[in-house]
């Protein structure tokens, strides 16, 4: 009996140590450290809510609607698991301490955990205990109610960005629409500051999408828009006005290209995407040589010069766009991202990743190459 009652208390401190150090990953330490609470919990929530969204097939609509609830509502169960798990680790403790059955042990660690004091200790180990799990349990709401105005105003900072480039690349962005829409309204120097505010915005993406994971799974408020989308758009746009479009050199369209594939590789390998942190410049990508062409035709048509050179340009074109391609696109598939040009429109052609993977250090991510920067 004595080993049982040890081997009691000690799962249930397992229990809540793991608990608090899930905690701790997900809501404090400012460094992606995936929990394996955490995973479980947003694992399970969408094994839940995916015969809801009608399949990749279906109506996207629905699965957009499904989707928008996804991260919310994994975030309000989170706490909850977290919750039950201290009330039975705590509980399995209590019994080990000599409480006389698992009923008691129950009550004593429900009343404590939520501070009720309907059940009160009658040791000094059992009343200590119970101090520590009314801590415990104050202390994992804190963080809470703490943790989320953060995850809301690092969101509502990233959408600004976002919305803005509807108004520069249209509703579903594209690289094209927004050298296209500067061109129509003879500014086409306003791009520089584009890539200046994009280089910024990459950055504040990376540090947030792995601190804070569940933000990768928070959609716009417009069901067109998408935080994956709008980097796919001005990657690919400065990608084009680097390698295709006649004009002076734009270090600024460079240094935007380099902090973006940078920024979706770190994301890409929280989550275990598989991708090369340093591909080959002429390595494989999801844009066709006809689609490119297309491309060049419809800027062609809207008055845009371009380097005479089309081959030449599509080769500097696929250098730049090698390096985030796979990254964009499996990040797409794994937010279930809308349509738009060169991203959420093709297959991913690696293995759906887990939502909340092992931690697994960053490769060199080095450009190829053909990078200057």
């Amino acid at each position: 009996m004595v080993v049982v009652q040890v081997a009691a208390f000690f799962l249930g401190a397992a229990l809540v140590w793991g608990t608090l150090a899930s905690a701790v990953r997900v809501m404090v330490i400012p460094r992606g450290l995936p929990s394996f609470i955490a995973r479980a919990v947003f694992e399970v929530l969408r094994a839940v809510l995916r015969p809801l969204m009608g399949g990749r097939g279906g109506d996207y609509a629905r699965r957009d609607r499904v989707m928008a609830a996804f991260a919310p509502i994994g975030l309000l169960v989170l706490p909850l698991v977290w919750l039950v798990l201290v009330l039975a680790g705590y509980t399995c403790m209590y019994w080990s301490l000599g409480t006389r059955t698992w009923r008691d042990a129950f009550t004593l660690s429900g009343s404590s955990l939520l501070t009720l004091g309907f059940e009160s200790a009658h040791s000094l180990p059992t009343l200590a205990l119970a101090f520590t799990e009314a801590a415990t349990g104050i202390g994992l709401l804190a963080l809470l109610i703490s943790y989320l105005p953060t995850l809301y105003a690092t969101f509502n900072r990233r959408e600004l960005a976002v919305a803005m480039l509807e108004v520069r690349a249209d509703s579903p962005p594209s690289g094209a629409n927004l050298i296209r829409r500067y061109h129509r309204i003879e500014w086409d120097g306003g791009l520089t500051q584009v890539w200046k505010d994009w280089e910024t915005w990459f950055a504040d993406l990376e540090e947030t999408h792995t601190s804070q994971a569940a933000l990768v799974f928070f959609r716009s408020p417009q069901p067109g828009r998408s935080w994956v989308t709008a980097a796919g758009a001005v990657l690919d746009g400065a990608a084009l006005r680097t390698s295709t479009v006649d004009a002076p050199r734009d270090p600024e369209a460079h240094l935007c290209l380099r902090a973006g594939y940078l920024a979706l590789r770190h994301i890409a390998s929280f989550y275990d995407i598989p991708h090369d942190s340093d591909p080959p410049p002429d390595g494989p990508i999801s844009v066709t040589r006809h689609e490119y062409d297309e491309v060049c035709r419809e800027l062609e048509e809207a008055g845009i010069p371009l380097k005479p050179d089309r081959d030449q340009a599509w080769r500097d074109f696929a250098g730049w766009r090698v390096n985030y391609d796979t990254v964009l696109v499996g990040l797409a598939s794994l937010t279930m991202a809308p349509s738009a040009l060169w991203s959420s429109d093709r297959d991913a052609t690696f293995r759906r990743p887990p939502l909340m993977p092992r931690f697994r250090r960053p490769g060199r991510d080095a450009g190829n190459g053909d990078d200057p920067v």
